[in-house]
């Protein structure tokens, strides 16, 4: 889960530097491939309780994340549309 989490935000932070719009929407992409992984570990934690701690407000800011990264994606791609 750990790489997964941090690859987003690597990910992102590789798109701020695509060499083209095409490049970000791919990078950004991955991004949000990554954060659906970490959105499956958190559930995997949560429906077998193998942490003590509770995941679910991990569990919404990872949604909020992924609507995020989702709303940049469609973005960017209607941009390239136009």
């Amino acid at each position: 889960m750990l790489r997964s989490v941090t690859s987003i935000g690597a990910n992102a932070e590789e798109a701020t530097a695509a060499q083209s719009r095409k490049d970000f929407i791919h990078k950004i992409a991955i991004a949000a491939k990554e954060a659906r992984e970490t959105e499956y570990w958190l559930r995997y934690l949560d429906r077998f309780t193998m942490t003590t701690i509770s995941v679910s407000n991990y569990l919404i800011e990872i949604e909020h994340i992924l609507n995020i990264i989702t709303k940049i994606i469609k973005t960017s791609q209607e941009d390239t549309i136009k």
